[in-house]
């Protein structure tokens, strides 16, 4: 039982876990400025524009049945937003990592194997 414990401990400890851990939490949180911005921004500005206080009222009635066509379109909405949140995200990741890189090129290291290679 202890090597089991100690093992679990280890699991625990690697920084991987701490690190999904983590974003995980930072993906919560930057879900709920999401959802703010789409309630109290996006959502109002396209009932507006469609005369409708409400987004998710928008639809039609099929005999007792109320087929919201506005719940559709407002997840595909916050799914477009959130991709672009993302989107943005990855992409100053990306620009972050490229400027810390400083090592040699692709190209540069092939030919260091070629030339050592040959010199063997």
């Amino acid at each position: 039982m202890k090597k089991f414990f100690a093992e679990f401990r280890d699991f625990i400890a690697t920084g991987n876990i701490i690190e999904i851990a983590v974003a995980l939490i930072l993906a919560l949180k930057v879900k709920d400025v999401i959802d703010a911005f789409m309630e109290g921004v996006v959502n109002p500005l396209i009932g507006a524009i469609i005369g409708e206080p409400d987004i998710a009222e928008l639809g039609f009635t099929i005999g007792d049945a109320f087929i919201s066509i506005g719940l559709v379109l407002q997840a595909f909405i916050n799914l477009i937003v959130v991709g672009f949140v993302l989107f943005l995200a990855v992409r100053a990741y990306n620009k972050f990592r490229k400027s810390g890189e400083a090592g040699p090129t692709e190209v540069e290291l092939l030919t260091d194997i070629r030339d050592s290679l040959r010199s063997r």
